[in-house]
């Protein structure tokens, strides 16, 4: 039974280090959450480090960019892991070939931007879909169609044996009050057809060893077990967590806010009834991150 908090300040001193999801625990995807961004300054005043794990397709930098926009303050956060990084670094070792089918957001191209962490990386090209020998998705053209939208050209890809990337694994998420489709969702519906679909981000194990990383470069070495990670997707932060055996902060009030009846708190029978449903056992849940 997950036990329900009220502040992160009840439980932090048992960690070291957070690792942080992004989209409906610290922002809404337009504005910066102030009791999120406060309890994090809080817990850092305190010694604490803060990784901000992200399923953005984005690069570090272009997260770091984001958060200023979105009025994220500098000094919340340590370091940030993204799944656009540990998606490219693969990329860029040619798991999905050199000739790559890019489906994704206009202005998304910068995930094909060269890094310096590859060693002798492929020379990535992107083709029409025909000429392609692996896809790499960063999200949908248009996140408000439905991913079925998508089955004339996975049907062909499928029959190509094209592998597909997938840069984030969200299937979900909330830009302020409008639910949007995410990558996973092509991903997911991709597998469904059965086609192959190749996963760097949450629950997946390649973005936690990039966190442990980043957290390692920070110059402290922190043992699992004085790690909490937070999030609001029990099929992502939380499925994540478990699997790699780190305790975790489920934030109720995000993705799941509707089936947990959550306004400040979630309610304690259909907080149960959800995670039952979804198999899911956080160490902890809170309503929102204060």
């Amino acid at each position: 039974m997950s036990r329900i908090v009220t502040q992160l300040s009840e439980i932090s001193a048992q960690y070291d280090a957070l690792f942080v999801d992004l989209w409906g625990c610290v922002h809404n995807g337009v504005n910066a959450l102030p009791e999120a961004v406060s309890a994090l300054q809080n817990y850092r005043a305190q010694g604490g480090k803060v990784v901000l794990v992200t399923n953005s397709p984005r690069p570090r930098a272009g997260v770091e960019k984001q958060l200023i926009t979105f009025g994220v303050p500098d000094n919340s956060w340590d370091t940030i892991a993204t799944s656009g990084d540990s998606a490219r670094s693969a990329m860029y070792r040619g798991i999905v070939g050199e000739k790559v089918w890019h489906i994704g957001y206009p202005g998304e191209e910068k995930f094909f931007e060269p890094i310096g962490v590859v060693e002798d990386p492929v020379d990535i090209r992107m083709v029409p879909l025909e000429e392609a020998e692996g896809i790499v998705c960063t999200g949908p053209r248009d996140p408000l169609a439905d991913p079925s939208v998508m089955r004339p050209e996975f049907l062909m890809a499928k029959q190509s044996g094209l592998k597909l990337l997938c840069a984030n694994p969200d299937i979900v998420v909330d830009r302020g009050e409008q639910r949007e489709w995410c990558a996973g969702a092509l991903a997911q519906l991709y597998a469904e057809m059965g086609g192959e679909s190749l996963y760097f981000g949450k629950p997946h194990p390649p973005i936690y060893d990039l966190a442990r990383r980043r957290l390692s470069a920070l110059g402290t070495d922190i043992p699992d077990s004085r790690i909490l990670a937070i999030g609001d997707g029990v099929l992502t932060d939380i499925a994540g967590a478990m699997g790699e055996d780190i305790d975790s902060l489920f934030i109720s009030g995000g993705l799941a806010a509707a089936e947990t009846r959550t306004e400040t708190q979630p309610d304690p029978d259909a907080l149960t009834a959800y995670l039952q449903k979804e198999m899911s056992n956080p160490t902890y849940t809170i309503g929102y991150l204060r």
